[in-house]
C-alpha cells in the first residue's frame, strides 16, 4: 500500500514519528509488529541519560599516593626534627606502624587512612574538586596500596609488608585486566548490559545500575520480550566472576 504525502504527524508506540496514520499502519504491516498511535505530532525525544562511570583508583592514582607518602617520609627524616632513636625512613615507618595498628601488629585500610591523616598538610592528597569524591578515591587508593604489597592476601599489612609498600626502590607492577582471552590496560572500558566496567589496578570495577526498559533498551530484544532485572546478589556474583579471570599479579 502506498500512502499519500499529507503531513498529519503521529507518534507511534514504538517511539518513532510517522508522517500520517497511513505510514504508521504501513510500517506495522511491513514489520509485522503491533504499532498504535500514542499521540498527535512528533514523538518527544527521550532525554539521554548521562553515561555513568564508576569511581575508581587507577594505577596512576595509586602510584601518586604512594609517591606522596614516600616524599613525606623522606622529608621528615631529613628535617632533623625526629627523636634521636629515629634515623632512617625504615625507623620512621616502624614508629608510625606501632602508632596506628591496634595491637594486632597488622595495619588495615582504616588504620592506613589514619596514618595518612597524621600530616594532611604535608601530603596534600587532593584527587577531585569535591570532598566526597576526594575521600572516596583516597579510600580506594589505600585499598589498592594494601593489595600492592599484601603477600598473604589478608587485606592487612604486616610491618614488613608496610615497609615494602613504601620503599622507594620497589617498583609496583602494572596489573592488567583479562576478559574473554584478551588483556586490557588500566583505564580500559567495557560494558555488561547497561553497566560500564572500568579496568583499575588489575580489577574490573562496574557500576550497579538496574537494567530495565526505561533506563536501557537492548536493540536485539524480540517483540514482546522483556529484559530481566538482576538482583544485587546476582550482579555482585557476575562482577566477582569477571575479576576471577584476572591474572595473579603476585606470580
Amino acid at each position: 500500500q502506498q500512502c499519500d504525502v499529507s503531513e498529519h504527524w503521529v507518534c507511534g508506540s514504538n517511539g518513532r514519528s510517522y508522517r500520517n496514520h497511513c505510514e504508521l499502519h504501513r510500517d506495522a504491516c511491513i514489520t509485522q509488529t503491533k504499532i498504535h498511535a500514542e499521540h498527535r505530532g512528533h514523538c518527544l525525544e527521550r532525554p539521554t541519560k548521562k553515561d555513568v562511570s564508576p569511581i575508581v583508583c587507577f594505577l596512576s592514582d595509586r602510584d601518586w599516593l604512594r609517591d606522596r607518602v614516600i616524599q613525606w617520609i623522606q622529608e621528615a627524616v631529613e628535617s632533623d626534627k625526629l627523636p634521636s632513636n629515629v634515623s632512617s625512613a625504615h625507623d620512621l615507618l616502624q614508629t608510625y606502624f606501632q602508632m596506628y595498628n591496634n595491637g594486632d601488629l597488622q595495619l588495615d585500610s582504616k588504620e592506613f587512612l589514619s596514618f595518612l591523616r597524621h600530616n594532611e598538610t604535608a601530603l596534600n592528597l587532593t584527587y577531585s574538586n569535591t570532598l566526597e569524591t576526594n575521600l572516596l578515591l583516597r579510600s580506594l587508593c589505600v585499598d589498592a596500596l594494601i593489595e600492592l604489597s599484601d603477600e598473604n592476601a589478608d587485606w592487612k599489612l604486616s610491618l614488613n609488608e608496610f615497609i615494602n609498600c613504601l620503599t622507594p626502590t620497589y617498583h609496583p607492577p602494572e596489573r592488567k585486566c583479562a576478559l574473554e582471552d584478551e588483556v586490557f590496560e588500566d583505564g580500559a572500558e567495557t560494558r555488561m548490559e547497561c553497566n560500564k566496567c572500568v579496568c583499575a589496578c588489575g580489577n574490573w570495577v562496574c557500576t550497579a545500575l538496574t537494567c530495565n526498559g526505561e533506563d536501557w533498551v537492548q536493540e536485539d530484544v524480540k517483540d514482546g520480550g522483556e529484559e530481566e532485572e538482576m538482583t544485587e546478589e546476582e550482579w555482585s556474583r557476575r562482577v566477582a566472576e569477571l575479576n576471577a579471570l584476572q591474572p595473579d599479579a603476585r606470580h
